[in-house]
């Protein structure tokens, strides 16, 4: 797997906040973005930090085989990873791309699985930053 590129995200630890916060500058190739979410991850794990504020915002020709292996595979290994914490997902975007998300036919099967209330972590979709602070915070 290629070494995350930095200059496709930030990773940035709140201690105030107890926030991981992850934006992601642009889209990039399928083994970048996954070598990013391990980074992500690793991060986690070296804070102790199952919430997480996702800010996708830039990313807006997400591969549907990304979000399959994001929603599937690497959010239900982070989240057992993280136990006894439960993962919390709080992802900020826009509300044109939530929506072209929602009505794309290979994305909305993942949207409604990142959704669902049975999954071993919770997400919850925003446009505000502030909001999606204030909902991990809460939690």
């Amino acid at each position: 797997m290629p070494l995350p590129d930095p200059a496709t995200r930030t990773i940035v630890y709140r201690p105030d906040l107890g926030i991981l916060i992850v934006r992601w500058n642009q889209d990039a190739e399928l083994a970048v973005l996954q070598a990013d979410y391990h980074a992500m991850l690793a991060a986690a794990e070296q804070h102790n930090c199952a919430r997480w504020l996702l800010d996708v915002r830039r990313r807006e020709g997400t591969d549907p085989e990304l979000s399959a292996w994001a929603s599937t595979v690497f959010y239900p290994l982070a989240a057992t990873r993280l136990a006894p914490q439960h993962l919390q997902l709080a992802v900020l975007t826009s509300s044109y791309i939530y929506e072209r998300f929602n009505q794309d036919p290979t994305q909305r099967p993942y949207v409604d699985y990142m959704l669902a209330t049975e999954r071993p972590f919770v997400t919850q979709v925003f446009a505000d930053e502030g909001q999606a602070a204030r909902w991990l915070m809460a939690s």
